[in-house]
């Protein structure tokens, strides 16, 4: 037979059965991975005297071998051969010869995907903590230079109150570091070894799993080897994380789309990350947020596909766990090209200052203010949020806003105003009223963004310590 397993069987598999349930046409993704595991199988087999040192040398050369010949784009996968292991293990017999069979002992294909896509995990998210640290970065930039622009801030889509705009975007700034954090801390999930669990019970070759895992720098080894081949928690993990950073980005960019507007005119994206509309020339299309908001449900659906996959699978191994990779593959490329393109769009991004403040200017944000102003004066909240909705539909009806009234108008309303009210109602007093820790005036904005910097800091060290050299 022509498959590495065909001893048992009397025919051939059909073609349309293995188009079907092969898996080289994605998981060749994993191709570096299980050369790297199997680099670290064969040192252990040859160590623990399970096959001869001369072999093993053999296999390790072959291997490397193999890779190179990869990485040069020298080797056609073949769907005969099923998945990236068998291509390579079969690559590897024809390039050292029957030897090559004997790096499958004391493992089974089961314990090496769940390896492969360990290894594999551990890196793309130590690599997207960097890209989430690199448009912390952008943010924190804008921040820095619009720590005295003020803008309308909104709930209901309704302006509220005026807020500086370096404290907008230092919100964003605070998602991104939870973001990090969570795909950190999930770090200690993804760095376990599953090798050596076999098909599902371990095997009976005197292997040494503490050997492998320190070779491939896995900090400990599954408890229990059901548990380590039919274990997709810190796949599903990662798709929730990628999830919620997704969702982060897609918020974001319903803001940018909206402030790049006519309507709101509130900032310009550089033409490097707009597009154009075939019949009418004087489009300018933020198609790179629209895209990302519209991928965000591509990457919502991976998650809950896999949730769907593994809901009613019994211990330990089954076939549907072949659905477990392309879901991931995608969410990966999908997530670090957003994030990718997301910190230049922000780096390069233009913000118009002077239409925010003539926003500011042109609305009722600062009402809130007036209460605490009468509240000051020993007048009931309650009875106070009654007087300004009443001064406010008197301005509505007369076509003005509250700093366009004289002091005779506000005192229609009340006796307790004074002429202290148009300081109070100034935009950079509203804002700096909220003079606490978290709020939008300037002395905390400047604190918050000094705080995020150290974290930054924090974030840059854990990568540098986690990253992997070439």
């Amino acid at each position: 037979m022509s498959k590495l397993w065909g001893g048992r069987f009397t025919k051939q598999t059909d073609r349309l059965v293995e188009e079907y349930t092969a898996s080289i046409t994605f998981d060749k993704e994993l191709a570096e991975e299980d050369i790297e595991g199997s680099l670290a199988h064969a040192a252990m087999l040859g160590r623990q005297g399970i096959i001869p040192a001369e072999d093993a040398e053999a296999i390790r050369e072959g291997l490397l071998k193999v890779r190179d010949r990869i990485r040069k784009g020298e080797i056609e996968f073949s769907i005969s051969d099923e998945d990236i292991h068998m291509n390579i293990e079969k690559h590897l017999i024809e390039e050292i010869g029957p030897t090559g069979g004997k790096l499958h002992t004391g493992r089974s294909r089961n314990d090496q995907v769940a390896t492969d896509m360990h290894l594999y995990l551990r890196r793309r998210v130590v690599e997207i903590v960097e890209l989430l640290h690199k448009l912390q970065s952008a943010l924190i930039d804008q921040a820095k230079a619009n720590t005295d622009t003020i803008v309308p801030g909104y709930t209901h889509l309704q302006r509220a109150q005026p807020i500086l705009f370096a404290h907008h975007l230092m919100a964003y700034v605070s998602m991104f570091g939870r973001d990090a954090e969570r795909l950190m801390d999930s770090y200690k999930r993804i760095n376990v070894l599953p090798l050596g669990a076999g098909a599902l019970a371990g095997t009976t070759f005197p292997i040494d799993r503490h050997f492998v895992a320190e070779q491939l720098g896995f900090d400990r080894v599954y408890e229990n080897s059901l548990d380590a081949v039919s274990d997709r928690d810190f796949i599903v993990e990662f798709l929730a994380h990628a999830s919620l950073i997704m969702m982060h980005l897609s918020r974001l960019s319903e803001e940018l789309i909206l402030w790049s507007s006519t309507e709101f005119r509130f900032i310009e994206l550089d033409d490097a990350f707009c597009t154009g509309s075939s019949i009418m020339p004087q489009k300018k299309n933020p198609d790179v947020p629209e895209l990302v908001r519209g991928k965000t449900g591509r990457v919502y659906g991976h998650l809950i596909g896999l949730l769907t996959v593994l809901k009613s699978q019994p211990l330990a191994y089954n076939k549907d766990m072949q659905e477990d990779k392309e879901g991931m593959f995608d969410t990966v490329r999908t997530l670090q090209g957003a994030l990718q393109l997301f910190a230049q769009m922000i780096a390069t991004m233009t913000v118009n200052k002077d239409r925010m403040r003539e926003a500011v200017n042109q609305d009722f944000s600062n009402a809130t203010d007036i209460a605490d102003f009468l509240v000051g004066k020993g007048m009931p909240f309650r009875q106070a949020h009654e007087v300004i909705g009443k001064t406010v539909l008197y301005c509505i009806r007369n076509g003005k806003y509250l700093l366009d009234l004289t002091l005779d108008e506000f005192r229609q309303f009340s006796e307790l105003f004074d002429e202290r009210i148009y300081e109070v109602l100034k935009p950079e007093s509203v804002v700096n009223a909220r003079d606490v820790y978290g709020g939008t005036a300037k002395p905390q904005v400047i604190a918050a963004i000094a705080r995020a910097e150290q974290e930054l800091e924090r974030t840059a060290a854990w990568v540098a310590a986690h990253g992997e050299s070439e």
